[in-house]
């Protein structure tokens, strides 16, 4: 069944009043080596189970090594999954659980023409409307949503960086959560709106750490 045309906006509609960066601790901007971080796995650990996900650095090393340098600075840490549509992702990585944005570190260039595929159980990056401008939010496929994938310049889809290896069952508890409207806040834009597909009850990211 095609994907409709409002599911796949979705992954980035919330991108389109993306805040400075913030400051943090200098060991942030230590990114590891590609080398280094073939075959990593970062766990995950919500409110509601552990996901465990191996990230493939050969196939998007500038997006792993993003994702690595969020995760060791402790980013994610109290974070809530904010967008989550049945049959299609779950997303996160970019809201405190009352709504208010979170800053981020520069937007990182687009990797989606690297073979991989939005297929059910992978993880990639959310973005706006410009290619190269992802940040902080992931999501999680629970579907094959190869309308997602890279096809050419024009339509350059979405990065693709790893894959659920543990936790899919946790990832289904997502996302067959009740949810409604929520109110989000953009603090550097003073702006409030609303949006759709916010868990009820909050499911949060209590800690996301590279397994040893």
């Amino acid at each position: 069944m095609k994907l409709e045309r409002k599911k796949i906006l979705s992954i980035f509609i919330l991108f389109l009043f993306s805040g400075s960066i913030i400051t943090m601790a200098a060991s942030i901007f230590m990114k590891p080596k590609t080398e280094e971080t073939e075959g990593t796995i970062v766990v995950l650990e919500t409110s509601l189970g552990d996901i465990e996900v191996e990230l493939n650095a050969e196939k998007a090393p500038v997006t792993v090594e993003n994702f690595l340098t969020y995760v060791n600075a402790g980013w994610y840490d109290g974070l809530c999954f904010h967008r989550v549509m049945l049959g299609f992702v779950v997303q996160g990585g970019g809201f405190e659980p009352d709504g208010t944005f979170k800053n981020t570190m520069e937007p990182i260039k687009i990797e989606s023409n690297n073979g991989l595929s939005n297929l059910n159980g992978t993880i990639a990056m959310a973005r706006s409307t410009e290619p190269d401008s992802a940040t902080s939010q992931f999501y999680i496929n629970i579907a094959d949503n190869t309308a997602l994938d890279y096809v050419d310049e024009e339509n350059p889809g979405y990065t693709v960086f790893g894959e659920v290896i543990s936790g899919m069952d946790v990832v289904m508890d997502i996302a067959r959560a009740e949810t409604g409207l929520h109110e989000v806040y953009y603090e550097d834009f003073d702006y409030t709106g609303t949006v759709e597909d916010w868990p009820v009850e909050d499911i949060l990211i209590i800690r996301a750490y590279v397994k040893e």
